[in-house]
């Protein structure tokens, strides 16, 4: 990979903040969009504009074989065995609730379990929460292990036969812990359970296959692999997805409507009600081309070392605590941390004077902000824009701080 060359492509990275260069660390929030995305979504705007699918003239053509070309660049992205299973979602919360709203409140019932973890964003919280409450079902959580990991062990002594969901992220966006979840999705299956992923971690930053890890579900956001906001992807295995009943009904998901009843649409577009998202859906494609042409082995043997460099330079620091595991190759290029009697706000405050971007809070994830007994942290995340040197900087920014507020108090 030339970084140099990759970041050219950036637009937005050539940019002064607050008097500086531009380093932007806060990519698992959302990244940046490389200069042929934008333009992909500036053509189809200027040229052929139409709504899909209706139409049979040339614009309404064009937009229509982009649109289902799109879908079909998923496809392979992923490697779902059809287009059926590809649907197209506003994002990863959208359709871990189109999960939670349609399969699981019409499968669950009093006595079932679902199976969450600690460290799950509130999208994969909130659904099966609201779900179980309507169902009966049990809400269940995996344990953590000490770095934030999970045990297959607990996973065997917490799924059981009443278990009938495990829904886990693929990689923490706090931690930046790589879950198996191949090993967990068998011993889901084992025991008469589906397995849901949310992939909004993972998806930009690794190879997935969804035969090999044999999941159910899966989720993803467009706007955090270089694609455009309001875009996203649920993949379920067509099977399941044939039995399940739209959650959201108009147009375009319609076969025939009469006076008292009506009957929907094949796979996919049964889930897709309304006019899609044709921009974002094109604009992902152009995203897809543009991380295949890099390739996400080397994307993510990049973040990998970025992640082992910032591990070891951060904790030269004095008073910085970082969560998650310490060992790079159980991680992801996230660094979740905190500076000692320095709030996590004030620490990204001061960063952002210096033109460096991270983001601080609870990161959705307030459960497991209270595992961590913190109320919030400051997290640094890496892309395959990112270099050495922004680690650096991030490091000189983070004595700068330590060292103003040491002299404030």
């Amino acid at each position: 990979m030339n970084i140099q060359d990759i970041r050219k492509q950036f637009p937005i990275l050539d940019q002064e903040v607050n008097g500086k260069p531009l380093v932007y660390l806060d990519s698992a929030a959302t990244s940046q969009k490389p200069i042929q995305v934008i333009e992909t979504l500036e053509r189809y705007y200027r040229e052929y504009n139409s709504n899909v699918h209706r139409g049979v003239h040339t614009l309404g053509t064009k937009a229509t074989d982009a649109y289902e070309g799109a879908r079909e660049k998923v496809r392979k992205f992923i490697n779902a065995k059809s287009i059926q299973e590809v649907i197209f979602t506003r994002g990863t919360t959208t359709a871990l609730n189109t999960v939670a709203a349609s399969y699981a409140a019409a499968n669950l019932k009093e006595g079932d379990e679902i199976v969450i973890s600690y460290m799950e964003h509130h999208s994969n919280i909130i659904p099966w929460q609201q779900v179980a409450k309507r169902t009966g079902a049990q809400l269940k959580y995996l344990p953590l292990q000490e770095d934030g990991t999970i045990s297959l062990d607990d996973v065997r002594a917490t799924v059981t036969s009443n278990t009938k969901i495990v829904s886990i992220m693929q990689i923490s966006n706090v931690l930046g812990v790589i879950n198996p979840i191949k090993e967990i999705a068998q011993i889901a299956h084992e025991n008469g359970a589906i397995m849901v992923v949310d992939g909004a971690q993972s998806a930009p930053h690794m190879k997935i296959d969804v035969q090999d890890l044999d999941c159910d579900f899966l989720g993803f956001s467009g706007h955090k692999m270089c694609g455009p906001t309001g875009i996203g992807v649920l993949y379920g295995k067509k099977h399941l997805l044939e039995n399940m009943e739209p959650i959201e009904f108009g147009g375009e998901m319609i076969d025939f409507v009469e006076l008292y009843d009506s009957t929907w649409k094949e796979l996919p577009w049964k889930f897709e009600g309304g006019t899609p998202i044709i921009a974002g859906a094109v604009g992902l494609g152009a995203a897809i081309d543009f991380l295949n042409e890099i390739g996400l082995d080397q994307i993510a043997e990049h973040e990998r070392k970025l992640a082992a460099y910032a591990l070891e330079k951060m904790a030269e620091i004095e008073g910085i605590q970082i969560y998650g595991p310490l060992d790079p190759a159980k991680r992801a290029g996230v660094v979740t941390f905190n500076i000692q009697d320095v709030h996590p706000h004030d620490v990204a405050t001061v960063l952002d004077a210096e033109g460096i971007a991270v983001r601080a809070g609870h990161h959705c994830a307030q459960p497991l902000m209270r595992w961590l007994k913190a109320t919030a942290t400051a997290r640094a995340s890496f892309y395959l824009y990112n270099t050495e040197e922004d680690i650096d900087k991030l490091v000189e920014g983070l004595v700068k701080t330590k060292e103003y507020f040491s002299d404030v108090f």
